[in-house]
């Protein structure tokens, strides 16, 4: 079945409204317990299911996702999909210190197409912004490697919006990353309606909230100290109940379209003429052919307002950031 594409910003480079996040494939600096095959098969199972755009980053266990992701991919048409990576982590000194350098962004986009075992980059995202970098300037790096074909799409990550508008001063931006999910809208009043305005993507990421909006969860449920979700203040009280509440709206929809409450969800994202691609992560394959149905869930648009106004309130919350790395 074909699936509808997005264009990214202003650039000829196409996807679809799905990707996969892959923090948990060679992230072992991320998550525990990870195991290359899983996460070389989690990366098939995603291209073969329609899903169109795989979104990396070397601080995901420092290169060792993009290996595999490299390796996953070998066996796909390599114009058939669309590939992402990000990069501003500088380890040099010894411990890790965010950098915007024009020359150390140049040589980190040359090492991510090695890793890759690719010779160009759908697109490049500095990951996060640093504190002395005019950010112009370091779009500039991002743009002349564009004009060496190297890269097609230039992003920023977690950058706020008058970052975004500084390192957009010549027009370069295409795509901007950053979290947000039905939990987490703060970005609808200022940052999403100026991308759109200057015709740049916005791709959110951690859509499901950490798990909390595949509706798995219940009034009952505690958190070791060790586990990250102990930390999320999505999980703590009053949020946690007030997710609870929302998710109750979206359970009669998904049941109606014969989809789980993440893929109602994902579809929600999908639909939101604000956001572009939605790429949530997965630790096993399963869950990536799961979340590819999501491709195949039209909403009315009476179930999408259904959906916007259960979780209105979390637009005036302010939204406490999680603890976990991004992304």
């Amino acid at each position: 079945m074909t699936h509808k594409q997005v264009t990214i910003g202003k650039t000829d480079v196409q996807t679809t409204p799905l990707g996969l996040g892959t923090n948990a494939v060679g992230g072992y600096n991320l998550f525990p317990n990870l195991k290359d095959e899983d996460g070389l098969n989690l990366v098939k199972a995603g291209l073969n299911n329609g899903i169109q755009l795989l979104d990396t980053a070397y601080v995901y266990g420092l290169g060792h996702s993009e290996e595999l992701v490299g390796q996953a991919m070998h066996d796909f048409d390599r114009h058939s999909f669309t590939l992402a990576t990000k990069g501003a982590q500088d380890f040099s000194s010894g411990e890790q210190v965010i950098n915007n350098d024009p020359k150390f962004l140049t040589e980190q986009v040359e090492a991510s197409l090695k890793r890759l075992n690719t010779d160009y980059l759908d697109i490049y995202y500095i990951h996060f912004p640093d504190k002395q970098t005019p950010k112009a300037e370091a779009v500039g790096a991002l743009q002349r490697l564009r004009e060496q074909g190297k890269i097609r799409a230039i992003g920023l990550s977690n950058f706020s919006l008058d970052q975004v508008k500084e390192a957009n001063a010549d027009g370069y931006v295409d795509v901007v990353e950053d979290e947000f999910s039905l939990l987490h809208r703060d970005h609808e009043a200022d940052l999403m309606p100026y991308l759109k305005d200057h015709q740049i993507s916005f791709v959110p990421y951690f859509p499901l909230a950490s798990g909390l909006l595949t509706g798995k969860y219940d009034a009952d449920v505690s958190f070791p100290a060790d586990d990250i979700r102990s930390q999320i203040s999505d999980f703590q009280e009053p949020r946690y109940s007030q997710a609870l509440k929302a998710i109750e709206a979206i359970r009669p929809i998904a049941k109606a379209h014969n989809a789980t409450v993440a893929q109602t969800v994902l579809a929600w994202y999908m639909q939101d003429p604000l956001i572009s691609v939605v790429i949530p992560g997965a630790k096993r394959a399963a869950q990536v052919e799961a979340n590819a149905q999501s491709l195949d869930v039209t909403l009315s648009d009476t179930e999408y307002q259904t959906i916007d106004t259960a979780f209105a309130g979390f637009k005036s919350i302010e939204s406490g950031k999680s603890l976990a790395d991004p992304d």
